[in-house]
């Protein structure tokens, strides 16, 4: 959820309006929990301000459901590895993303390709003189 204060205010009142209409008047997403993975997820991505990666982060780190967040980081790492296409959208990014990584490697992997393009595979200066780089990369600083 981005933008202005008043988006900001805007989307979370909706958030928790249909929280709390799901629920019955509880401000709870427990129920989350007993829905398939896809299932919850389309669920909170139908909250106008709520997208693929918001989602995620909710269902990966709290409710451990195997769920990818695509962030700036995970993209980047993700397409010049050839995970993903180079070319494809943010949304084709989660698409592809949750249809190769096994649901057990979900979140380690997550946190290895943030701490990845955090540390060696930066947006505008990559350092490739590493052992994963080395391995994995074709970027065009590889």
């Amino acid at each position: 959820m981005a933008g202005l204060p008043n988006q900001k205010a805007e989307r979370i009142q909706r958030a928790l309006a249909a929280i709390r209409e799901e629920t019955g008047g509880a401000y709870s997403l427990a129920f989350l929990d007993a829905l398939p993975a896809a299932d919850a997820k389309d669920w909170l991505t139908d909250i106008k301000g709520i997208g693929p990666k918001t989602a995620s982060v909710v269902l990966n780190f709290h409710f451990g459901k195997p769920t990818m967040a695509v962030d700036t980081h995970v993209e980047r790492v993700s397409k010049r590895f050839g995970i993903v296409p180079e070319s494809a959208s943010n949304q084709r990014a989660h698409d592809a993303l949750g249809e190769v990584v096994p649901d057990e490697l979900t979140y380690p992997l997550h946190v290895l390709l943030i701490r990845h393009g955090r540390t060696h595979c930066t947006a505008r200066s990559p350092d490739c003189d590493n052992p994963v780089c080395d391995a994995y990369c074709d970027c065009k600083g590889c």
